[in-house]
């Protein structure tokens, strides 16, 4: 018998959360429903769900809060986010998924929005459970572990900032434009502006130090990682 997707749902209007259980479980979820971020902990502390729809504004702690949580946890840190609030400007978008989470859906939103939204997630996040590595020169990527290392030194990066390199790594030498890494980081359903990747190309190299040169950017059509472009050590 197929294993049905565990989604925890944090959210605390009861009427919304109910709805939203009866339609994850009408869609071949097995949805749990938290009312506030001291159940959500415990909840995932008991069972890790495959994926999370987060509320934003939250008794306690706020939905970003938990997100950042669980995004430091080495046990929680994988797990897909999706952050559901009335809040619709650029700049909480941002904030949202700066905070960890891998999507964010705008209330009021349909069924099928989420439903599509959710399945998304579930497929971009599929190709990070295999415990593989890439390595481009001396900068190697533990998908694994998740971890990053550069010359046996291991880096700290953001969850963003991990996917966005695991996908530059794995196609290494190619020019990406900002739409397209929107694309493939974020998804093709989250609408934030183009300059959002700018901003996290912008810590990733500061995360990856003196590998940070090997992030190039190519006027006009966007960015390519190069190991022919790593700065030799003095």
């Amino acid at each position: 018998m197929r294993k049905l997707p565990r989604v925890l749902v944090v959210e605390d209007e009861a009427s919304i959360a109910e709805l939203i259980a009866v339609n994850l479980r009408h869609n071949g979820f097995a949805p749990t429903v938290a009312f506030d971020g001291a159940a959500a902990k415990r909840e995932v502390e008991a069972v890790l769900p495959d994926l999370i729809l987060l509320d934003w504004m939250l008794p306690g702690e706020s939905g970003t809060t938990l997100a950042r949580h669980w995004r430091q946890q080495g046990r929680t840190k994988g797990i897909p986010i999706i952050m559901i609030t009335a809040r619709s400007e650029e700049g909480d978008k941002v904030q949202g998924l700066d905070a960890g989470a891998d999507d964010y859906i705008t209330k009021p939103f349909s069924t099928q929005e989420m439903l599509a939204r959710i399945r998304a997630v579930l497929r971009r996040r599929a190709p990070e459970a295999i415990g593989d590595s890439v390595h481009v020169g001396e900068l190697v990527l533990d998908a694994g572990t998740y971890r990053v290392t550069f010359r046996g030194k291991e880096l700290k990066t953001g969850p963003t900032e991990f996917k966005l390199l695991q996908y530059l790594m794995r196609h290494a030498e190619r020019v990406h434009s900002r739409a397209m890494l929107l694309d493939k980081i974020w998804g093709d359903h989250v609408f934030i502006e183009e300059r959002t990747v700018d901003v996290h190309i912008k810590r990733l190299r500061e995360a990856l130090g003196e590998a940070g040169s090997m992030i190039e950017t190519v006027r006009g059509a966007g960015y390519r990682l190069s190991g022919s472009a790593l700065q030799e050590p003095k």
